[in-house]
């Protein structure tokens, strides 16, 4: 993994030591950046929307891909904002709930829940988090993503395995 930096990171992780590790701790996601002008793919066993409040839900097997990105769940919610005063939506947040999987090119994240806020480019995946970068495993509460700067932060009684030179 080329965000770890294999021995170099574990160094840096273990100096931390391991209060800090409980606390939370910052890592880069390299395979996170993606292109947002790329297009988006969905899919689900079944899609519902709400004529009145435009409400989209995917349920069974949902899935949204986009460049390298790709986000799956049991169910996938999107919420739509107005924007300006044309009146037009625009995505404003994606929420999954259920078997969420994260999976970038170079890392892939499952959780219960995760939250996608679109404009600020933010994810926030929650409940039993496990990251894994290659070989390297990191496990929490919450991971947050900024998919603008590939910088992730978790918390919640952060734990890590590193394999040092891999």
């Amino acid at each position: 993994m080329r965000s770890l930096k294999g021995a170099a990171a574990a160094g840096v992780i273990l100096a931390l030591g391991s209060a800090a590790l409980a606390q939370g701790t910052s890592f880069s996601l390299g395979g996170a950046r993606h292109d947002a002008t790329a297009p988006v793919e969905l899919s689900s066993d079944r899609l519902t929307v709400d004529q009145a409040t435009g409400e989209t839900v995917f349920t069974g097997s949902a899935v949204i891909a986009q460049g390298g990105l790709r986000l799956s769940a049991d169910t996938i919610r999107i919420v739509f904002a107005e924007s300006g005063t044309s009146g037009a939506r625009r995505i404003d947040q994606l929420n999954a709930s259920g078997g969420v999987t994260l999976v970038t090119d170079d890392e892939a994240a499952e959780a219960q829940a995760a939250e996608y806020r679109v404009p600020q480019g933010l994810i926030i995946l929650t409940g039993d988090v496990l990251l894994t970068q290659g070989a390297n495993i990191i496990s929490g509460d919450r991971l947050e993503v900024d998919l603008n700067s590939g910088q992730g932060s978790m918390e919640g009684r952060v734990r890590t395995i590193i394999q040092p030179g891999r």
